[in-house]
């Protein structure tokens, strides 16, 4: 398939599976959750969040091509942070802390649901023992994220006041970031995955990926459901 189809089928599947549409996020987009609903989300995601730098050093590891390391490898900083930058961890941990959840208690996994680990892990050894264009692949729900920290972060401060507003700096960043990080993903993926075959597995990679996404939220949904 052309350049233009192969886009328009990766972007088909966002809004067919893409996470956005999950009962969960659209009870939180309109004001629905509970305290400790939301922290049972905040606690678990960050499983998510301290895992997405083990993901992209596993894509690292397996990619012959330097110049492609060289575009790559800021993604971990981004999240693991530096001397001189917060990442995006920090970040997270900074969501907790306003919503009412200690650092000590996401770093240990008090709050981790068998699930969420199950889905997080699975993604990690994808990322490991797939191709490397392939994982780059799955990393493409990016396309779609922009919307949705952009509509999170408006439903945070219209709905979750008590949510000292500090503490959502996570999702003004990524609004910028993951817009820069799909672009990215998408030219490697269209220049690396040129072939019928190798267009597939990066759609059904991006399937994948959006069902981690999705079956995280199903292990939340299920666990807070009566939580008020």
């Amino acid at each position: 398939m052309t350049s233009a189809e192969f886009v328009c089928k990766l972007r088909a599947v966002g809004a067919r599976a893409y996470h956005d549409k999950h009962p969960f996020h659209i009870a939180m987009n309109e004001g629905r959750l509970s305290r400790e609903q939301l922290r049972g989300w905040i606690a678990n995601r960050f499983y998510y969040q301290k895992n997405i730098p083990r993901k992209d050093a596993a894509i690292l590891s397996n990619c012959p091509l330097r110049e492609i390391r060289r575009a790559w490898i800021h993604r971990i900083l981004d999240h693991d942070g530096d001397e001189r930058n917060e990442g995006g961890i920090e970040a997270w941990l900074r969501l907790g802390e306003a919503a009412g959840c200690a650092p000590g208690e996401l770093w240990g996994d008090r709050h981790l649901l068998p699930g969420v680990q199950f889905a997080v892990n699975a993604y990690v050894s994808f990322a490991r023992e797939r191709p490397w264009p392939i994982a780059i692949a799955s990393s493409l729900t990016e396309l779609f994220a922009p919307d949705l920290m952009g509509a999170r972060l408006a439903a945070f401060e219209k709905f979750y006041p008590w949510i000292d507003n500090a503490g959502l700096d996570y999702f003004r960043r990524r609004v910028s970031q993951a817009g820069r990080d799909s672009n990215e993903a998408l030219a490697i993926t269209l220049e690396h995955c040129n072939t019928p075959e190798l267009q597939d597995e990066a759609l059904s990679a991006l399937e994948f990926k959006c069902d981690v996404l999705w079956s995280i939220l199903n292990s939340i949904h299920h666990d807070y459901a009566n939580c008020r």
